[in-house]
């Protein structure tokens, strides 16, 4: 029909206006736009928003644990927020040894104060949670009981040896004994089985009392060196022990008799600690013995009348 109208149209001008607007007319029913491509458009801003809000949010996304491919935030040297990929992480940890915290106590100022195999970082770990225990428990405690004994990096360890465990306190673990001096002296008796705290002696403020020696022993050192009062003549054996406390700058040498045997003390900035292992069950009280530069003795435990001479 189209070309039958073509043909007809060659006549005169008019008739070829009329078979033009015929023709418009029926390509209009067959002509049409293309759509506007609003899925890729907005698939295309989403991907946009999503790549803006990553940038800007890194440091939030890196707070939870992620796959391959995570990110991290870290600053840039011209200035602003960069963002950098992170390596795959193995969900197997490798071993190596126990590092040394990178805030950490100081050290004990002889390496034969870490007795047992334990480490320092064993100990400062062991510390570490025994001070996180102690703030958790906080809450639970009256008022005027409520201590801030600071973090692990204030302290000194001055001890660390095995815990034997005790119809009082059963199972085995580790003591790590610390020490610091300011704001007040402390002194902390840390006891941790399994990996976990399992219980905390602390001591704040000096010992001292009128009229003491050069030489004192921990007032609630006890624990170091003796066994529950409920398994009296049945301890278990062997069974190292441990005895600290407050010496002055005159005494130059210290030494702890035990079960018949007689430690060396190490002494570390004002503080001693001696110990050794019993092999047979006792009850008399370690003996402790203080001297000067000049090997004269100016202490001895079994004439100071504020010590217990025999265990309980």
């Amino acid at each position: 029909m189209n070309e039958e109208k073509k043909q007809q149209g060659t006549g005169t001008g008019g008739d070829f206006e009329e078979h033009l607007r015929e023709l418009l007319a029926e390509d209009a029913n067959t002509i049409r736009p293309a759509p506007v491509p609003y899925p890729a458009i907005r698939r295309r801003g989403t991907v946009e928003r999503r790549r803006r809000v990553a940038a800007a949010g890194a440091a939030l996304v890196t707070l939870a644990a992620m796959p391959v491919g995570a990110y991290a935030l870290a600053d840039g040297d011209a200035g602003g927020n960069t963002v950098a990929a992170t390596p795959q992480v193995s969900a197997t940890p490798r071993a190596s040894a126990t590092p040394t915290p990178a805030a950490s106590p100081a050290r004990p100022a002889t390496e034969d104060q870490l007795l047992d195999g334990i480490t320092f970082g064993q100990a400062a770990d062991g510390l570490k949670k025994c001070l996180a225990y102690d703030q958790s428990h906080q809450t639970h405690r009256p008022s005027n009981f409520r201590t801030d004994l600071g973090a692990a990096e204030d302290y000194r360890i001055i001890l660390a040896m095995n815990s034997t465990g005790d119809s009082n306190a059963p199972g085995d673990g580790m003591y790590v004994v610390a020490v610091k001096e300011q704001p007040k002296q402390t002194r902390l008796i840390c006891n941790v089985k399994g990996g976990e705290a399992s219980g905390l002696g602390a001591s704040v403020g000096s010992d001292d009392v009128p009229g003491a020696g050069p030489v004192m022993a921990d007032i609630n050192g006890g624990k170091l060196y003796q066994q529950s009062a409920l398994d009296r003549g049945n301890w278990k054996l062997p069974f190292r022990w441990g005895v600290m406390g407050t010496v002055k700058p005159s005494v130059a040498r210290v030494t702890v008799s035990y079960g018949g045997a007689t430690s060396q003390a190490a002494l570390d900035h004002g503080w001693f600690v001696a110990s050794g292992v019993l092999n047979q069950q006792v009850t008399v009280a370690p003996r402790i013995k203080g001297y000067d530069a000049d090997s004269k003795l100016v202490y001895d435990s079994g004439k100071d009348k504020d010590y217990a001479q025999r265990l309980p």
